[in-house]
């Protein structure tokens, strides 16, 4: 019998022992063992500490957020391979979806989070805070990796998208992960695993597998771990007792499973859509990967007058759904994981049914489709009813882990809430209702007792995600029953995997440490302008002093006839009795107009637009006649990705500082700019192009490819040509509706694949050589670059086209030269 292998150490290894048989959830086939016995745990948490650890720790956040979406496009473009493995753990194609496309999902979401941190390993948390009245002693918050590894300890449900949603976490915290999947589908687990380290793109040591259940996990972790568990409450509560957690003050986080109500209002009577929506998703949160969902509904409570309409309608649409193979298109609802949940399913079913009635389904019979029932753990839908919720607390204590809800009636809607209350901490409730009166009342007295609260109505019925759905950007967790633990939640989650500190010193200390300007920090001189540098030459503190000017009343009068803006202290100075004005004052936009003309570079260069302004005080007033000068000073950069049609670049915010002819600030704002990165392309021009061709010799190898020297330059000349117009019988290569996304590839700073075939060239052999010898081609070339300078300067504003970008102007041939002469220079070694 085939033994599921680890990814430890940099290596796969099989356990040893018996372990535990894995089958398939439909058919009952042995699929395999699963066993850890034999592998030493705490070498494997220390190799993830040390070998993946200390390069994540490193990287910044852009890198970790652009290493995710890398990943989650590798997967993405891979995802149907998983969907038949996904099939033998009872999903069907919806169920699968939500577990692989899901867990992809949030890969890509946390990548975004890149935007909303530094461009640095660590990040800067809240305002600075001053000590002193000087303000020459401050503190700041920041909060940096930590130095452990992430233990997660999965549940079987959701093999792919358990173990993504929390490594993307702490992958883009920089702290490396150690996953335990459960054993009835770590089969699924592992085939996602195999592909992520195949393909190269995480450090090593950044994730590791252990196929099969490990006591001794716990055993060895250290206070710079982080652990989290997903699975039952009773499990979860053995696992966060464990010493070495008390011990060593281990951060636990833990999602056990809950008893989640769903409300219906007063106001969602039958044949309003708040009731048919209501109707809907309790059908679906009972059915969907067979009810094996920690937010599954599990309580349903509604108006006690409507207990007999909600009975009836689930018992409808519950009567449509198909159970069965789930690789079958007319099935809706597979099976569940193994014959042993089936067991305990059945055993907690009829505990709650010792008191509730079973008003649908059976729990010994059961239809299926494409499948024997005896051999798969199938089971049927089950809807119990209990008239008396508050005396029988079994459906608020026990939870059947599968698919069965039970209705409960609620007269008022404080009873409502109190029932929700008695389920004792779940991941989420909801409430349909049209009501927003209902809708507040609920939420405000529910949500002590809930991680996560949806309201559902008519407008929101298509874009609603759902009862049972955690979002990346939402956290998921609960309190109470539900573990008293919060997973994802966007940048909440990232600092989960992080050790805030806060850190005292002076401005410009501090300024140095977090790489953001604090205000009385000491400024950094420049040569040139600050406008006038590329976005990787400036830094935090970088300042500027700038010239005066003297404010007149014809200024106040003019930007009031241009703006409309009339304000009485700008224009009536008879009304400035009993306000804080004493004569004509300037408008405080006008002052920001006024400081930005004062600051700002006229030369083109680097600065690429205004970006937009964050925030804006006026502290002072300012009188005609007073005179300003401004400060402006480099506060922070920002990391952006490149888009489209520009050129790459990033944001660059800056501390502007208004002061008077006192020296007394008058105004403060941060204003963002776009500046430009700078090419990593050495500039091509025709004495550039004489330079490095005197290093081409004849006996030149290539570095890759199978050009000679000589091919090489012709191969130069030829493209130079077509951009010059003497080329153009052609057709382009690239369909049209990929024409823009090609274009972008001339304006990024990647440089260009090292095996391309370009389309003009012949497949699989050298093109034949024009000329004599390398002499006369380098001549040729250099000709033809002429002729291309003399084409466009004749014609500034022609275009021609090219085969693979489409029709293109002289700036962005320019940009493609750059990159192609770049390339080809490299290739031979030259540059």
């Amino acid at each position: 019998m085939q033994i599921l292998e680890s990814y430890i150490n940099g290596k796969w290894v099989a356990g040893s022992g018996e372990g535990l048989v894995m089958h398939d959830a439909v058919t009952g086939e042995v699929i395999g063992r699963a066993t850890t016995e034999g592998l030493d745990i705490p070498e494997v948490l220390q190799y993830g500490r040390t070998k993946g650890g200390e390069v994540l720790r490193k990287m910044t956040f852009q890198e970790r957020g652009n290493m995710l979406k890398k990943l989650a496009l590798y997967l993405t473009k891979r995802k149907e391979e998983f969907y038949e493995l996904s099939y033998r753990t009872g999903a069907t194609r919806v169920d699968s979806w939500i577990d692989i496309e899901g867990g992809f999902g949030n890969l890509f979401a946390n990548a975004s989070l890149r935007k909303l941190f530094p461009n640095q390993p660590y990040h800067v948390e809240g305002d600075p805070v001053d000590l002193s009245r000087g303000g020459r002693f401050m503190a700041h918050h920041i909060l940096v990796p930590k130095r452990g590894v992430a233990v997660h300890i999965n549940a079987f449900n959701f093999p792919i998208w358990g173990m993504l949603e929390k490594c993307a976490v702490n992958w883009m915290a920089g702290v490396p992960a150690v996953v335990l999947p459960a054993p009835q589908t770590a089969y699924l687990t592992e085939a996602v695993v195999r592909v992520i380290i195949d393909s190269g793109i995480l450090p090593e040591g950044s994730l590791q597998l252990l196929s099969g259940m490990t006591k001794n996990i716990l055993d060895t972790v250290e206070s710079q771990d982080v652990v989290t568990f997903t699975g039952s409450a009773h499990t979860g509560r053995l696992l966060k007792a464990h010493p070495r957690l008390i011990e060593e003050s281990v951060p636990f986080t833990m999602e056990a499973d809950s008893l989640n109500a769903s409300v219906l209002g007063k106001d969602a009577v039958p044949g309003t859509p708040e009731f048919d929506l209501f109707i809907k998703e309790v059908r679906k949160e009972m059915t969907v990967k067979s009810g094996q969902k920690c937010t599954a509904i599990r309580r349903i409570i509604v108006p006690a007058d409507r207990v007999e309409d909600v009975q009836i309608a689930l018992g409808q649409q519950l009567d449509k759904v198909v159970i069965g193979d789930p690789r079958l298109k007319e099935v809706r609802m597979g099976a569940l994981a193994s014959k042993q949940q089936v067991d305990s399913f059945r055993n907690n079913v009829s505990e709650i049914a010792k008191t509730a009635q079973l008003v649908y389904g059976d729990l010994d019979r059961i239809e299926t489709v494409g499948a024997d029932a005896q051999k798969g753990a199938f089971v049927s839908p089950i809807l119990l009813r209990e008239d008396n919720p508050f005396k029988n607390t079994e459906a608020h204590v026990i939870e059947a882990f599968g698919p069965v809800s039970t209705i409960m009636p609620y007269d008022t809607l404080d009873d409502a809430i109190a029932l929700t209350h008695m389920g004792k901490g779940s991941l989420v409730s909801s409430i349909f209702t049209y009501d927003d009166k209902i809708a507040k009342e609920f939420v405000v007295g529910a949500a002590s007792h809930h991680g996560r609260i949806l309201v559902g109505n008519r407008e929101n019925a298509r874009q609603s995600t759902g009862h049972g759905s955690p979002l990346p950007m939402l956290t998921h967790g609960g309190p109470g029953r539900a573990g008293g633990g919060e997973e994802m939640g966007g940048i909440r989650g990232i600092k989960h995997y992080m050790q805030r500190c806060a850190v005292q010193g002076t401005p410009t200390t501090l300024t140095e440490v977090t790489g953001i300007y604090q205000a009385n920090s000491a400024y950094k001189s420049s040569e040139k302008h600050p406008f006038a540098y590329y976005w990787e030459d400036i830094e935090p503190g970088m300042s500027l002093k700038t010239h005066k000017r003297t404010v007149t009343d014809t200024d106040i009068i003019n930007f009031a006839n241009l703006t409309w803006d009339h304000f009485y202290a700008h224009t009536d100075i008879t009304s400035l009795d009993g306000s804080i004005f004493e004569k004509r004052t300037a408008h405080g936009y006008f002052i920001l107009a006024a400081a930005a003309g004062l600051f700002v570079y006229p030369n083109k260069g680097p600065v690429a637009a205004n970006y937009g302004l964050e925030e804006c005080r006026f502290l002072r007033p300012i009188y005609h006649n007073d005179t300003v000068y401004v400060r402006l000073t480099c506060k922070q950069k920002i990391d952006r990705d490149h888009r489209g049609k520009e050129l790459p670049s990033g944001i660059v915010k800056w501390f502007v500082e208004v002061f008077d002819q006192e020296d007394e600030l008058a105004a403060i704002a941060t204003i963002l700019t776009m500046v430009q990165k700078k090419s990593p392309f050495v500039k091509i021009d025709r004495s550039n192009i004489e330079r490095f061709l005197a290093k081409l010799t004849e006996d030149l190898k290539p570095n890759w490819g199978t050009m000679t020297p000589q091919h090489m330059v012709e191969h130069l000349e030829y493209t130079i040509r077509i951009g010059a117009g003497q080329i153009q019988g052609f057709e382009v290569a690239t369909p049209e509706d990929k024409l823009e996304r090609a274009q972008e590839m001339i304006y990024n700073h990647r440089p260009m694949p090292k095996e391309h075939n370009h389309p003009l060239m012949k497949k699989g052999t050298l093109e034949d050589l024009k000329y004599e010898d390398l002499s006369t081609a380098k001549a040729k070339l250099l000709e033809a670059y002429d002729e291309f300078e003399t084409y466009f300067k004749e014609d500034p504003e022609a275009i021609t086209k090219n085969a693979v970008f489409g029709e293109m102007n002289k700036f962005e041939w320019d940009l493609l030269s750059s990159k192609h002469f770049n390339h080809h220079f490299e290739q031979f070694g030259i540059l």
